[in-house]
């Protein structure tokens, strides 16, 4: 699974005009599940999103993660974080998984950070949907987590 995490003073989705959802402060996760992910990366990664410590403690650098904040979480589905273009400037999407099995993986996520956080604070986005995601940037604060980088070290 590929997350990108981007501190946000407030995230929306839209879908046909209408919102969705919506945070405040917190995170906007952008999440890719590719063919090789399984459930077993979803607990490790919630861990990881709920743990890395992004905001300031006074003049104390990167020392608070979110629910110390009490901030939200906006996790929004994206397949074409797995794109490839190695064969020139067509997205190549083999690499994603496909809808059915990735809206498991993605409904677990969910399920997993509300078991782990308080419930009301773990927004969605419209999976399979044609959004329209807004945010305004907190620094700007990105990262990306790839649960590949620690199969890899195994």
């Amino acid at each position: 699974m590929r997350a990108v995490l981007q501190r946000v003073k407030s995230a929306a989705v839209h879908v046909d005009g209408a919102c969705v959802s919506q945070i405040g402060p917190g995170l906007l996760v952008l999440l890719g599940i590719s063919v090789d992910d399984t459930a077993a990366e979803i607990e490790p990664l919630c861990r990881k999103l709920l743990g890395t410590r992004l905001w300031d403690e006074g003049e104390r650098a990167w020392r608070v993660a979110l629910p110390q904040l009490g901030g939200e979480l906006l996790l929004v589905s994206q397949f074409t974080l797995h794109a490839r273009l190695s064969k020139g400037t067509k997205p190549d999407f083999h690499r994603s998984m496909n809808g059915g099995p990735a809206r498991e993986l993605y409904d677990e996520t969910l399920a997993r950070l509300r078991a782990m956080y308080v419930p009301e604070r773990i927004k969605e986005g419209a999976f399979g949907a044609m959004m329209d995601v807004s945010l305004v940037n907190d620094g700007p604060v990105t990262l990306i987590i790839d649960t590949a980088d620690k199969k890899a070290a195994q």
